[in-house]
C-alpha cells in the first residue's frame, strides 16, 4: 500500500462575479458629464472564479475561470486581484499576467476575449508560496457579481456555519460576523450553489428538509455598499432520520479499503454492479493514516488522483486530467449521488496504522482538529458524513502496545464529538475481546458511548493461523462452544460484556468477516484439530475471500453460528449467507444498531454476503 502525501486540490466554489458601465445610460449624457462620471455601483456582467487545481509543496497551479453572465457580447476582460506577501506567479498562459508588488493583473490574449453571453474562458498560471487571491475584480467591477466601491474593500468572509437543533426535516446555522470598514448590511445563506435566504443577524432556521440526507451550507456577507464578500468555509449536515434500505432504520455498514484498486482490481462501481451498494446504509472509507498527532492522508493517489476511464466510473463519465478532483473520493461522490441514502465515513488507523494515536491523544483537541480540517476539506467535503476511529488498541497490545491509560480514549472521542457537532457520524472500530481482564477491560468504552453514534465491535478474528499448530478454531462464533480455546473470544461474550458496562446495546453494531481463516497440515474434520501451519491465500497465508472459498472448500458442518470446512488437509472456518441469517436474527433479539462488515472485496460479484445482511435486518 502507497502512503505518498502529495496532494490535488479541488474547486473551491468560491464563485465572483461583477457588474458592467451602464452603456447606454453614458450615451446619452454629455461630455462633461462623463469627465465626473465614477460608476460606484455596477451591474452584473461577468464573473470570475478561482480554482487551486493542484499543489505539490513547491509550488502550485491556479486556474481562473471568467464567465460572460450578462445579455451582451464583451469584446475583452481584466481579472486582478491580491496575493498576500510570499505568493507569486511565476508562469501563465492563456493570459498575459502581469504583477506589481502584490497585486496581479491578468488580461485577455488576442484569440480568447470575446464572449458571447453564458460563454466562459479559463487560464491559468505557475505560483509559489501558500497564499490565496482576495479583492478580485473583473473589468474594475467585483468579481462576485456585486457592486464595487472604489477605495472600499468588500466585506470579510463570515465564520464556518455550525449546526444545532438538527432533526429530520429542519436545523438552524450559526456564524460570526464578518467585518467591513463601513459595516454589514445582510448575509446570503447558500444551501449547496443555491442561495436559500439573505439574513440581517447570524443566523437562520432552514426547514422543509430530508430525513436522512446531507446538505452542504455556506455563507457571504454584504456591506452597506452592497458589496458581496467571499464564501463562507462550507459546513455539510446530515438530518436526523432516514436510514435507507429498511430494517426499521438498521445500520447496515461496509468497509471500502482504498488499497483494493490495486492488486484486487476492485473499484467503488463494484458497489453499484453487484447491487450491494442499494443494500446498506453505510460506507466506511479505509483507511486515513494517524501519524505526527494528526489525521493525514494514507494514499493520495487511491484516495484523489487516480483517473478512472468511462467504463470504470460509477457515472460512466471520464475523469479529465485536470478535473479537480479524482480516484475513490471522486467515485464515492457519484455513488451518493446515485444511492442518497447511503453516508460515508472516513475511517482513520487500522491495524498498521494504529500505532499513531498514542501520539495523537496526547492532545485530543489539536488531534480533533488536524481530523475535521481533512474531513471537512473543501476538495471532498461533500463525500463524507462523519469519521470513524480504528484504534486497535487504547491501553492495551495490537501491532504495537500502549499505554495511554483507560482514560484516553474516551478522552479522544469527546473531542470528536466536540469538533465534529451534531451534525456529523462519529462512531469507532472497537474490540470484541471480553476475557476476563482483555481488551474490553483496558479502556473506558462505556465512558465514551456517550460521545459516538455506535460502535462497530469487531466480532471476528478470535483465532486463525498466528498459532500455526492450531488448534483449528472458527474465526468469527457468535457463541461459545464445547472446546473453544480461549473463553470470553466470541461475539455473544463481547456485546453482553459492553451492555453489563453501560454501552446501549442501540450502539453495538456486530461485526462480519467477508473472509474466512485456514489452516493447512490438518486431518480433523471438527473443530479442534492441530495444524503445520497457515492455508494458503492469494494475497495472504491463512486468509482468504469468502466468493473463492465457497467454490474451492465449500462449507462442510457449522459450529457456534459459524460455518467450516475441510478440503484436502486444509480446514477453513467463515460465515455464508445462512449463518449470517442467524447472527443477524441475534442483532434483531439483541436490540443492536446493526452489522457491519470487513470489507466488500470478499463478496460474491452479485453480493450475496451484502444481500444476507440487508435481508436479515428487513
Amino acid at each position: 500500500m502507497s502512503t505518498g502525501t502529495f496532494r490535488r486540490t479541488r474547486r473551491t466554489g468560491r464563485t465572483v462575479r461583477r457588474g458592467a458601465l451602464a452603456v447606454l445610460t453614458a450615451l446619452l449624457l454629455p461630455l462633461a458629464a462623463l469627465v465626473g462620471l465614477a460608476t460606484p455601483a455596477q451591474a452584473a456582467g461577468e464573473t470570475a472564479s478561482y480554482t487551486k487545481v493542484s499543489d505539490w509543496g513547491t509550488g502550485f497551479e491556479g486556474r481562473w475561470t471568467v464567465q460572460n453572465t450578462g445579455t451582451a457580447t464583451i469584446s475583452n476582460w481584466t481579472v486582478e486581484w491580491d496575493f498576500p506577501s510570499g505568493t507569486t506567479v511565476t508562469s501563465a498562459w492563456d493570459a498575459d499576467v502581469t504583477g506589481s508588488g502584490n497585486h496581479w493583473t491578468a488580461k485577455n490574449k488576442s484569440y480568447n476575449g470575446s464572449l458571447a453571453p453564458g460563454a466562459s474562458v479559463t487560464f491559468g498560471f505557475n505560483g509559489s508560496g501558500t497564499g490565496s487571491p482576495t479583492n478580485c475584480t473583473i473589468n474594475g467591477g467585483s468579481c462576485d457579481g456585486g457592486t464595487t466601491i472604489p477605495g472600499d474593500n468588500p466585506p470579510s468572509a463570515p465564520g464556518t456555519p455550525s449546526a444545532s437543533g438538527v432533526t429530520n426535516t429542519s436545523l438552524t446555522l450559526s456564524w460570526t460576523a464578518a467585518t467591513d470598514d463601513k459595516g454589514i448590511k445582510n448575509y446570503d445563506v447558500y444551501r449547496g450553489s443555491t442561495k436559500i435566504a439573505t439574513v440581517t443577524g447570524t443566523s437562520y432556521g432552514d426547514s422543509g428538509l430530508t430525513a436522512g440526507t446531507t446538505y452542504a451550507y455556506s455563507v457571504k456577507a454584504r456591506d452597506t455598499a452592497d458589496q458581496v464578500g467571499p464564501a463562507s468555509g462550507t459546513r455539510t449536515v446530515t438530518t436526523t432520520g432516514g436510514g435507507g434500505g429498511g430494517g426499521g432504520g438498521k445500520v447496515k455498514l461496509g468497509y471500502f479499503t482504498e488499497w483494493g484498486v490495486y492488486d484486487r482490481n476492485f473499484h467503488v462501481k463494484n458497489l453499484d454492479t453487484s447491487g450491494s451498494a442499494a443494500k446498506i446504509t453505510h460506507i466506511n472509507y479505509a483507511f486515513g493514516n494517524v501519524t505526527g498527532g494528526k489525521c493525514t492522508i494514507g494514499d493520495s493517489f487511491a484516495d484523489y488522483e487516480k483517473t478512472y476511464t468511462a467504463d470504470q466510473s460509477v457515472d460512466g463519465v471520464a475523469d479529465t486530467w485536470d478535473q479537480p478532483l479524482r480516484g475513490n473520493f471522486n467515485q464515492l461522490r457519484e455513488l451518493k449521488k446515485k444511492y442518497p441514502n447511503i453516508k460515508v465515513l472516513w475511517s482513520f488507523g487500522g491495524w498498521t496504522w494504529s500505532g499513531g494515536f498514542p501520539q495523537a491523544v496526547q492532545n485530543p483537541t489539536a488531534f480533533a482538529q488536524s481530523c475535521y480540517d481533512l474531513v471537512e476539506d473543501p476538495r471532498w467535503a461533500d463525500v463524507f458524513d462523519g469519521i470513524d476511529l480504528d484504534w486497535e488498541y487504547p491501553n492495551a497490545c495490537g501491532l504495537s502496545c500502549d499505554t495511554s491509560g483507560a482514560a484516553a480514549f474516551k478522552n479522544m472521542m469527546q473531542a470528536m464529538r466536540i469538533k465534529f457537532g451534531s451534525g456529523n457520524l462519529v462512531t469507532a472500530a472497537i474490540t470484541a475481546d471480553a476475557s476476563s481482564g482483555g481488551k474490553i477491560d483496558a479502556a473506558d468504552y462505556a465512558g465514551a458511548a456517550q460521545y459516538v453514534d455506535w460502535y462497530n465491535v469487531m466480532t471476528y478474528d478470535f483465532f486463525g493461523a498466528w498459532a500455526a499448530t492450531g488448534p483449528t478454531a472458527p474465526h468469527s462464533p457468535l457463541t461459545s462452544y464445547s472446546g473453544i480455546p480461549q473463553e470470553g473470544f466470541n461475539s455473544d461474550a463481547a456485546i453482553q460484556k459492553l451492555k453489563s458496562k453501560g454501552v446501549p446495546a442501540t450502539k453495538l453494531n456486530l461485526g462480519i468477516g467477508f473472509y474466512g481463516r485456514g489452516w493447512t497440515g490438518v486431518t480433523q474434520a471438527t473443530p479442534g484439530g492441530t495444524a503445520t501451519g497457515p492455508a494458503a491465500g492469494k494475497y495472504e497465508q491463512g486468509i482468504e475471500d469468502y466468493k473463492l472459498l465457497k467454490t474451492s472448500c465449500p462449507a462442510t458442518g457449522t459450529v457456534a453460528g459459524t460455518a467450516y470446512a475441510k478440503c484436502g488437509s486444509n480446514w477453513w472456518s467463515y460465515d455464508t449467507p445462512s449463518t449470517i441469517a442467524g447472527k443477524m436474527t441475534y442483532v434483531k433479539n439483541q436490540g443492536l444498531k446493526g452489522a457491519f462488515f470487513w470489507e466488500f472485496s470478499g463478496d460474491t460479484s452479485n453480493g450475496e454476503l451484502a444481500s444476507a445482511i440487508s435481508s436479515g435486518l428487513q
